[in-house]
């Protein structure tokens, strides 16, 4: 169980971090001096390499989470691969405490998996091996069973197991949860997950990180531009 306060803003705090390296060399560091993190649901978009899971995993971290993923229970240790960055954050909360929380990392869910079957706990996730499962549905398990309210969600790209119709499912269970004092922060390259209302959406590149609307996004921009004429752009990236 987790027992915190509700996120209300994160902060980065040098101390003896070397900054010429990884991961303090990023551009998004420089933006940490202070970022708000919503009530409710706070998104991480942009590109591959600019930092929105290295940030989610230190946040992760610094919460008590295992850097692999799970509940703050899990303490198992595949590969030690998470950067030194939750050393160097503070997290402010508020007065309010969730009791329930979980960590998502899609690239080492299979562990997770396993763990969970070693720990005897598979009633809490719908009862059913999550190994015995497709991708999406064991996603879909967690979310939908495991996921009790009142929590602090921390999701790395959560639409990579889940088919379109899934993630439009995921936002209505969003909203389910968010209405029972639920708080979501979610590192995404999915259009659909990005549409939930009222989010407060953080766009990472090469120049560090700016609060943006949903249309705003180069994520909703690129999508946009795509399906107004698919084949053109299909034809110009191939050059015939």
């Amino acid at each position: 169980m987790i027992s915190r306060g509700i996120l209300k803003d994160i902060s980065f705090h040098p101390g003896d971090a070397n900054l010429s390296g990884y991961p303090f060399s990023l551009a998004f560091i420089k933006s940490l001096d202070r970022l708000k993190i919503s009530n409710e649901v706070t998104f991480f978009v942009g590109s591959n390499g600019t930092g929105k899971s290295t940030l989610l995993e230190a946040i992760a971290v610094a919460s008590g989470f295992n850097p692999e993923g799970g509940t703050v229970n899990f303490n198992f240790n595949t590969r030690a691969s998470h950067s030194a960055l939750h050393n160097h954050l503070k997290l402010s909360r508020g007065t309010e405490y969730h009791t329930d929380g979980f960590f998502l990392r899609s690239e080492s869910f299979f562990n997770v998996a396993t763990e969970i079957e070693a720990l005897d706990v598979l009633n809490s996730y719908g009862g059913k091996s999550l190994h015995e499962q497709s991708h999406g549905e064991s996603f879909w398990a967690l979310f939908m069973h495991r996921f009790s309210g009142n929590g602090l969600y921390l999701l790395d790209e959560p639409e990579s197991a889940l088919a379109v119709e899934r993630q439009m499912a995921m936002l209505e269970r969003m909203r389910e949860l968010v209405l029972t004092n639920s708080q979501f922060i979610i590192a995404t390259h999915s259009p659909l997950l990005l549409a939930y209302p009222g989010a407060l959406i953080y766009e990472f590149s090469t120049q560090g990180i700016k609060q943006c609307s949903y249309q705003q996004t180069l994520l909703y921009q690129q999508y946009s531009t795509f399906f107004k004429d698919p084949a053109l752009i299909v034809k110009q990236l191939l050059n015939r």
